[in-house]
C-alpha cells in the first residue's frame, strides 16, 4: 500500500482516480487546489504525489516546485493532452513522469510503480529483463562510495557528493545519475536510459530523459552548458565522463 497525495481541480477525475487507487489498496488523500495539496503534504505525508497542472489559484507548476524545495518526494504529473509545453516545464520543475488523462487505473498503477522503485533501497528493486544490464540503485553491484572528480557517489546510502557538500536529487535524478556513473565512457540512447531508468518502451517519453539531464546537470555540473559529467554524444545519447 502506499500513500498517495492526488491534486486535482476536476471532480469527476479527482473522484475516478481516488477509486481507483483505493481499489488496489492504496491510502489516498485528494485535494482539489495546489493551496489545500500543500497542506495535505505536511499532514499526511505521502509517498507519492499524483498532480494536475491545471488548477486554480496556484498553478500545478508552483506546486511541484514548491514540493521539490521541501523534499525529494516522487512526483508525477497528470496532463491533457494539449497540455505538452506545460507537461515539459512541469518535467523541468522537477516532476519525476506523467500520465496523460484520461488514464486506466492499470495504466497509474505501473507508473507508481516505477517511480517508486526508482527509489528503493538498494536489493529492493525489480531485476532487468533477459538480456538487460541493472540499473544502478536496484541490485546494484557496487556497494562502496565512487569518486569522479569533485563528484562522490555513494551507491550504497544513495547519497551523492560535490567537493564533500551532498547534492540533494530527486528520484529520477539519482536513478539516472546512477545509471550512467555504472558505466563511465559508455554512451546510452535516449531510449536505452527510457526502458532502464524510467522504465517506458514509447519513444515520444524521451522528453522524460532531457529535462532529467537538464536538471541533474544545474545539481552536479561546474557549467551546464559545458557539462564535465552528463555528456551529450550529438546523434547518439548521453555517457557519463570524465573520461
Amino acid at each position: 500500500m502506499t500513500r498517495v497525495l492526488l491534486i486535482e481541480d476536476d471532480p469527476a477525475v479527482r473522484k475516478g482516480v481516488h477509486l481507483a487507487l483505493r481499489r488496489r489498496g492504496h491510502e489516498v488523500e485528494a485535494a482539489a487546489s495546489g493551496e489545500t495539496g500543500l497542506l495535505a503534504l505536511d499532514r499526511f505525508r505521502p509517498e507519492l504525489v499524483l498532480l494536475d497542472l491545471m488548477l486554480p489559484g496556484m498553478s500545478g507548476l508552483e506546486v511541484c516546485r514548491r514540493i521539490r524545495e521541501k523534499q525529494q518526494i516522487p512526483i508525477i504529473i497528470l496532463s491533457a493532452r494539449g497540455d505538452d509545453i506545460d507537461m515539459v516545464v512541469g518535467l523541468e520543475a522537477g516532476a519525476d513522469d506523467y500520465v496523460v488523462k484520461p488514464a486506466s487505473g492499470e495504466v497509474l498503477q505501473a507508473r507508481m510503480r516505477a517511480v517508486l522503485r526508482r527509489v528503493a533501497l538498494p536489493g529492493e528493486g525489480d531485476g532487468a529483463g533477459a538480456g538487460a544490464r541493472e540499473p544502478g540503485p536496484p541490485g546494484a553491484t557496487a556497494s562502496s562510495s565512487q569518486t569522479y572528480g569533485a563528484l562522490t557517489v555513494d551507491r550504497s546510502a544513495l547519497l551523492v557528493a560535490k567537493n564533500g557538500r551532498e547534492v540533494v536529487l530527486a528520484p529520477s535524478e539519482l536513478k539516472l545519475l546512477l545509471f550512467l556513473s555504472d558505466s563511465p565512457g559508455q554512451v546510452f540512447s535516449r531510449q536505452q536510459l527510457l526502458e532502464q531508468v524510467w522504465e517506458h518502451s514509447f519513444y515520444g517519453d524521451v522528453r522524460l530523459v532531457d529535462a532529467c539531464v537538464m536538471r541533474l546537470r544545474a545539481k552536479i555540473e561546474d557549467d551546464s552548458r559545458a557539462p564535465v559529467y552528463v555528456q551529450t554524444v550529438r546523434g547518439f545519447g548521453y555517457r557519463f565522463g570524465p573520461l
